[in-house]
């Protein structure tokens, strides 16, 4: 059977909490060396331990810089291409406008010199067109003349004269 005796009793029966000096007793001597051991083995263990880790942790850092390195060297290439890029998109922009100005201002010539020409080619045909009419309407004049001065010559005229102005009037005409 256990007993259980409370807390008070123990004091009591003991005759009260006091510090025990015997170090036989205490297993002092055992704790000393079971300690002195662990620290002399843990020592060891765990420094190699934590050595490596260190190390690890020392590479790990190494790594995450020469990382942070490529990346702003990636950055401040990728940078100056964007600045390189914006500078050619500028380039091509301006290209394109001095063409465009360049392309309208060569059709605005051709434009103006195509008029000019449909101008000179509108007074030409104008031209020839008045002196094709003129020539005709001098021909009637003349064959009207002729034939009013033809029928108003039979009586003013005697044959022999009339056949002298016919044949003035026909040489006349095949120099007009």
């Amino acid at each position: 059977m256990i007993a259980t005796l409370s807390f008070p009793v123990l004091l009591g029966h003991h005759g009260g909490f006091g510090i025990n000096t015997n170090i036989l007793e205490t297993n002092l001597i055992n704790l000393i060396i079971v300690i002195g051991v662990l620290v002399w083995f843990l020592k060891g263990f765990l420094g190699g331990i934590l050595e490596r880790r260190r190390a690890a942790i020392l590479e790990e850092l190494k790594d995450a810089e020469a990382r942070l390195a490529q990346a702003a060297a990636a950055l401040s290439k990728a940078q100056a291409d964007l600045a390189a890029a914006q500078t050619k998109a500028e380039q091509i922009r301006s290209d394109g406008k001095a063409r465009a100005a360049a392309i309208r201002s060569d059709s605005e010539m051709r434009t103006i010199e195509e008029m000019a020409r449909l101008k000179q080619d509108a007074v030409a045909d104008l031209n020839a067109e008045a002196a094709r009419v003129s020539a005709m309407l001098r021909r009637e004049a003349a064959r009207q003349a002729i034939e009013k001065a033809l029928a108003a010559l039979p009586g003013k005229l005697d044959e022999a004269a009339q056949a002298k102005l016919l044949d003035q009037s026909i040489a006349n005409l095949g120099k007009a």
